[in-house]
C-alpha cells in the first residue's frame, strides 16, 4: 500500500514554528535591562543575546528604555518594598510595555500572562507567584494606578529628575518638547555621496523600489519607513550612508567659506570614529581638494573609519593616537605642519541622540556632565594651537547640554585671543525642526539633538 505524500506546511505555519516565544523574549529583554541598570551598555547586553531573538528583543528593550521611568513608579505602587533586581527588571519590562494600551505591542493581557510564564521559567522562578499577583493587580487596577503616577515627574517624561531639571534650566522653552522628542523613534536618514550620484538620481533610485524620502539639507534623504541597509540602492557600492540630518551640518560648516589654495587643504577629524563625518567631508570637497587626517584612539573603532571609507571609495590618512595628547604624534606623524580645518567632534553625553540609544539616560550620571566637559576643554586647548592663522575648527557635540555646547564655547573664547567665533547652528533641537519657535534648521527635517560652534583664527 502506497502512503500518501506528506504535506508540507505552508509558509507562515513554518514561520510561525520557527518564531520565538513572546515569553523567551520578555525573559531575554528583562535580562538585558539588567544588565543596563547594573552599567552595562544596550550594546553589550544585546551581544549576549541569541541572534534568533535579537531583533524582536532589541525592539521591544529599547521601547522598555522609553517608558522605564513610567514602570519604575507603576512597580513602585504595586510593591513598595523594592524586590531583587532580576525581578524588578521582569516586573518593569511587563509594565513598561503594558501600561499604555494604545502604544503596547501586545495586548496588556498577554503580555502579563507572558511576563508570568518567562518568571516560571526563567531567573525569577522562586518570585513567580508574587509577579503574577502584582500584573493581575496592575491589570485590574491599571486606570488608578497609572493616575497615582502622574505627579512623578520621572514617570511622566522617562528621563532621571536631573536630567528634567538641566533640561529646564538649559531650554526653558524647549525641554517639553526636547524630553517628548527623545521618547519617539527617529527617523532614518541617509546621507547621499555626491561622488557617485546626485540626490535626486538616488531619490528616484529609491522610488523605484517603493521607498518615499523627502530631500533634506545639500544631500540628504529622509525615508518615511526605515529599512534594512541592504535593501538601499548599490549601498554596498558606496552611494549612500546613514547619517542623522544633524550630523550632516558639520562637513559645509567647516568647508563652506574656507580659503583655497593650489596645494589640497589640510584638514583634521579628531575623534573620528565611525568615519561618518571623515567620509562626508570627503563627499562634500572636490576630489583631491582635500588631505584628511582621520584621528582615533581607540585601534578597533579606527578600524570601522577604514571601513566605512573603503565601502564608499575615499581615502584619508587613519592614525591611531590619543587627539589630547599631540606631543605623542603631531611632530613624528605629521610632520609639524599645522591644519587648514579641524573638526572636533567632541566626546560627551549623548543627550542629543537618545531617541537612537534610549540607554543613555539610565547610563548616565549628573557628575558626567562635567567630567565630559573637563576633556572637551582639554582637546580645545591642546588642538587650537595646531591650526594655522586663518584656518577654521567646527566644534560640535551630539549634546543639547549647554556645558557640553555654548557654556563650553564661551568659556574657550574668553581665554583665547586668537579665536573669533562665526556663524554656526548653535543649539539644534532635536525632534521635526518646523515647529514653533525653529526655524534655523527647517532644512534638517526631523533630526537629533547636537551642538555646533565654529571659530576661525586670527592671523
Amino acid at each position: 500500500m502506497s502512503q500518501s505524500p506528506e504535506k508540507k506546511p505552508s509558509p507562515a505555519a513554518s514561520a510561525a514554528v520557527s518564531a520565538p516565544a513572546l515569553w523567551q523574549q520578555l525573559e531575554a529583554v528583562a535580562q538585558a535591562l539588567h544588565g543596563i541598570l547594573g552599567g552595562q551598555s544596550s550594546k553589550a547586553v544585546l551581544g549576549q543575546v541569541p541572534q534568533r531573538l535579537r531583533p524582536g528583543v532589541q525592539a521591544l528593550l529599547f521601547q522598555v528604555l522609553r517608558q522605564l521611568g513610567r514602570a519604575q513608579a507603576l512597580q513602585k505602587q504595586l510593591a513598595p518594598r523594592s524586590p531583587a533586581p532580576k525581578v524588578s527588571a521582569l516586573l518593569c519590562t511587563a509594565l513598561a510595555l503594558a501600561w499604555d494600551e494604545a502604544q503596547a505591542p501586545y495586548p496588556p493581557f498577554t503580555l502579563v500572562n507572558q511576563a508570568v510564564e518567562a518568571a516560571k521559567r526563567g531567573a525569577a522562578r522562586a518570585q513567580s507567584g508574587f509577579i503574577n499577583a502584582c500584573l493581575r493587580r496592575f491589570l485590574r487596577e491599571r486606570d488608578a494606578l497609572v493616575a497615582a503616577t502622574e505627579s512623578n515627574p520621572v514617570a511622566v517624561w522617562n528621563h532621571p529628575a536631573w536630567w528634567i531639571e538641566r533640561l529646564k534650566k538649559d531650554h526653558p522653552q524647549d525641554w517639553q518638547r526636547m524630553l517628548a522628542a527623545n521618547n519617539a523613534q527617529p527617523p532614518m536618514t541617509l546621507r547621499v555621496n555626491r561622488q557617485k550620484t546626485t540626490q535626486d538620481q538616488y531619490q528616484s533610485a529609491l522610488a523605484a523600489i517603493e521607498l518615499k524620502s523627502q530631500p533634506l539639507a545639500d544631500m540628504g534623504l529622509q525615508l518615511e519607513q526605515a529599512v534594512a541597509v541592504q535593501v538601499l540602492p548599490h549601498f554596498a557600492e558606496g552611494w549612500a550612508s546613514v547619517q542623522d540630518a544633524a550630523a550632516q551640518a558639520a562637513a559645509p560648516l567647516l568647508l563652506d567659506g574656507l580659503r583655497t589654495t593650489a596645494a589640497p587643504l589640510r584638514v583634521l577629524d579628531a575623534c573620528a570614529a565611525p568615519g561618518g563625518k571623515t567620509a562626508h567631508l570627503l563627499e562634500y570637497a572636490a576630489p583631491g581638494s582635500l588631505q584628511v587626517t582621520a584621528l582615533e584612539i581607540d585601534a578597533e573603532r579606527a578600524s570601522r573609519i577604514e571601513d566605512t571609507l573603503g565601502r564608499l571609495g575615499l581615502k584619508a590618512w587613519v592614525l591611531v593616537a590619543d587627539a589630547s595628547r599631540p606631543e605623542d604624534w603631531f611632530e613624528r606623524q605629521c610632520q609639524g605642519q599645522l591644519f587648514d580645518a579641524i573638526l572636533l567632534d567632541a566626546p560627551c553625553t549623548a543627550s542629543g541622540i537618545v531617541r537612537r540609544q534610549p540607554d543613555v539616560r539610565w547610563l548616565r550620571r549628573e557628575s558626567d556632565v562635567a567630567q565630559l566637559a573637563e576633556i572637551q576643554a582639554r582637546l580645545l586647548d591642546t588642538l587650537w594651537p595646531l591650526l594655522k592663522p586663518g584656518g577654521r575648527m567646527v566644534y560640535c557635540t551630539c549634546s543639547v547640554f549647554k556645558a557640553e555646547g555654548d557654556a563650553q564655547v564661551q568659556a574657550f573664547l574668553a581665554r583665547n585671543t586668537t579665536a573669533q567665533s562665526l556663524p554656526a547652528p548653535g543649539h539644534l533641537i532635536p525632534g521635526k525642526a518646523d515647529k514653533p519657535g525653529c526655524v534655523a534648521d527647517n532644512a534638517l527635517g526631523d533630526h537629533d539633538g547636537f551642538f555646533y560652534a565654529l571659530l576661525e583664527k586670527s592671523r
